[in-house]
């Protein structure tokens, strides 16, 4: 880490560290800081000082340069440029190896090696990295060599910054609150999560104000294929207002189709979050009804899930319930039949009490079919691919709020696939470098999945409107990780990915949605995972976050607690002779 230093050494030396660790100094808004650092609150510690400078962006962005240029030694401010009349964009990184070099005129040399994360705009998203800079230089010297004011002679400047606003992943997570606002899918049948960042030093009655701007400048490039905006010209008539928790929102917005509105009024009661009270939209001045924030959530929820999951794996190649204690355990909604022959499996809970069923099971020597099915409880007929293929992933589903007949996603031999209920697999195109695909995972809002390519990380958005072939995916996003090696994805929130690698050895990490935020869960794995599945919390069915299963070295395992899955946490089987050990369960997956 950036450790604790001692000011300035008097000694010439160099001094390696690694990440950088929290910034430093008061002022907080519900717990949390909300304004970073001044450039004299670290006194002459080096470290401290490194940290708040790359904190010292965050913030509303019209003081960003402000902010920084304060870090600056006063001959070098000229150096960082920030063009007039463009926007304010950070180059956020996520920092690794930092050395610290003292030279022979007192001043030190900082070098930081850094991962690009993305750059964060003023509409709070955080857009793919520009920037290719791998390591970052600079100089610190030691205020009381220069300037002739109390303040000014204090603390440390830097010398020949980077002309860039550099902003650390570690000061993201401190002075930003990470938002979800809303967006209506092609087909406007579902919303869909759109992640944003907002400064914590925006005060309370803004937030409002600043998710309206957001909704109306449009969704993020990402996402743009498979969401619709408001119609083209809406605008915010003044700002959005509020006071004892009645908010009022006044739009010019074209076209007089009830049915939108009433739309967009639900849209807004998720974009703003848990916020209560009440919602007065108004169209070119002209008032709904005022709707309670609360009630409209409640009565539109997000995502077609009204309990909690079920845990089953499979045994012997059939599926079997998974049984712990204090949990809800359920039957195999599949008849005997066609349960058979299993490797791994993925269900889903559809409208009309239908459940989705696809199968990767046995076929010739070393090969695989897709076996699907759906209908009523129990599912008595599957179709199976007509193509064997040499490795299958994990099926999942594409949810759907609606009857209408349902698709999901597979990967086979390296390729990207949708299927239907009749088994029919259709090649799905991807914009990669590599068509080396080997893991797919779908969103509980059915309209953005991720996949692993290459051993590396991408996000992308489904087009349920695809010409032909049923769908179609935008452009994959790439996000940036310290893990290498990825092997296995899957969402375990709606703005976060649950996701295997290696971290030097084999780990289980939480990375969200765009890249910038990654928490070690799992670091002592102990094998490549060939398998996992999560459980993603949603804001429907509140369950504890975290829940995930995987497998490794043919071994499954479980978290929240963690713990080895034994043979006899699988219900409905019969125990082997004497002295015959218990076959072990593998590929466990979730049902919801």
């Amino acid at each position: 880490m950036l450790s604790a230093g001692c000011g300035i050494p008097t000694e010439s030396d160099v001094r390696v560290d690694g990440k950088a660790g929290t910034a430093t100094e008061a002022g907080s808004v519900n717990g949390r800081r909300s304004e970073p650092p001044s450039r004299t609150a670290s006194g002459s510690d080096n470290d401290a000082f490194v940290r708040n400078f790359l904190a010292a962006a965050a913030g509303e962005p019209d003081r960003a340069y402000e902010r920084v240029t304060q870090f600056l030694a006063p001959e070098h401010k000229s150096r960082l440029q920030v063009k007039k009349g463009s926007e304010v964009a950070l180059t956020v990184v996520r920092l690794g190896e930092s050395v610290f070099t003292l030279n022979s005129d007192s001043t030190t040399t900082v070098k930081i090696a850094v991962q690009q994360i993305g750059v964060l705009r003023t509409n709070g998203t955080l857009a793919p990295p520009v920037a290719t800079e791998t390591e970052y230089e600079f100089r610190l010297r030691s205020a009381a060599l220069g300037g002739t004011g109390s303040d000014e002679r204090a603390g440390l400047y830097v010398l020949d910054p980077p002309n860039v606003l550099l902003l650390s992943d570690v000061a993201l997570q401190q002075y930003y609150q990470d938002e979800s606002i809303y967006f209506w899918s092609s087909d406007r049948t579902r919303l869909v999560p759109d992640q944003r960042y907002l400064p914590l030093a925006v005060p309370d009655e803004r937030r409002v104000n600043e998710v309206v701007k957001w909704l109306v400048g449009g969704p993020s490039e990402w996402l743009r294929q498979g969401v619709v905006g408001l119609p083209d010209g809406t605008e915010l008539i003044n700002n959005a207002t509020g006071a004892n928790d009645r908010w009022e929102v006044n739009l010019d917005m074209s076209g007089d189709d009830q049915n939108r509105v009433d739309q967009l009024i639900t849209q807004l009661a998720w974009s703003l979050g848990d916020l209560p009270g009440e919602l007065e939209l108004k169209i070119r001045n002209n008032s709904q009804p005022v709707q309670n924030l609360n009630d409209r959530r409640i009565a539109e929820p997000l995502y077609p899930v009204t309990e909690g999951p079920q845990r089953f794996g499979v045994y012997e190649g059939a599926i079997r319930p998974l049984d712990f204690v204090g949990e809800l355990s359920g039957q195999v909604p599949l008849a005997g039949g066609v349960n058979r022959n299993v490797v791994s499996a993925g269900l889903a809970r559809a409208a009309n009490n239908r459940i989705l069923a696809a199968m990767v099971v046995t076929g010739g020597k070393d090969r695989y079919r897709l076996a699907v099915g759906a209908g009523a409880v129990p599912v008595e007929v599957v179709n199976r691919s007509t193509t064997e293929y040499a490795s299958i992933s994990r099926p999942v589903w594409l949810r759907t709020v609606d009857s209408r007949s349902a698709q999901g996603l597979v990967v086979a031999d390296g390729r990207l696939y949708r299927f239907d209920e009749a088994a029919r697999m259709f090649e799905v195109p991807l914009n990669l470098p590599s068509a080396g695909v080997t893991a797919v995972a779908a969103a509980l809002d059915g309209q953005r999945i991720a996949l692993i390519a290459d051993g590396r990380l991408y996000v992308a958005v489904v087009n349920l409107e695809g010409a032909g072939s049923g769908l179609s995916i935008g452009p994959p996003r790439a996000l940036t990780t310290s893990l290498t090696g990825l092997t296995a994805v899957d969402w375990i929130r709606e703005d976060r990915l649950v996701v295997a690698g290696s971290a030097g050895q084999p780990a289980i990490y939480e990375i969200s949605a765009d890249g910038a935020v990654e928490t070690p869960l799992r670091t002592d794995v102990g094998a490549k995972v060939t398998h996992l599945a999560a459980y993603p919390t949603n804001r429907n069915v509140r369950v504890p976050s975290g829940a995930y299963m995987y497998e490794a070295n043919r071994v499954a395992y479980r978290s929240s607690p963690f713990e080895r899955i034994e043979p006899d946490r699988v219900r409905d089987i019969v125990a082997p002779p004497a002295g015959v050990r218990p076959s072990n369960p593998s590929a466990p997956f979730f049902l919801y």
